[in-house]
């Protein structure tokens, strides 16, 4: 994990891809591009704030449907 860029440690390694997908699906709502390389120090912290803001909202709102006991 050292070498890896992110410093935030995933509880359920499962989780990951799911996330990943979830960082495509609201970079493309919102028309932002993720760099290809994996590279983020271009990007304008506008930019990755918007798409970690959509994430956690819609992991609220996924939260919120699973207490509720929808699925």
């Amino acid at each position: 994990m050292a070498n890896d860029r992110n410093s935030n440690q995933l509880v359920v390694q499962q989780a990951k891809a799911a996330l990943e997908q979830l960082k495509y699906e609201a970079a493309q709502e919102l028309g932002i591009s993720i760099p290809q390389d994996g590279y983020y120090g271009n990007m304008i912290t506008k930019d990755t704030g918007r798409i970690g803001g959509n994430i956690t909202r819609r992991l609220v709102q996924i939260a919120e449907q699973q207490l509720a006991g929808r699925p």
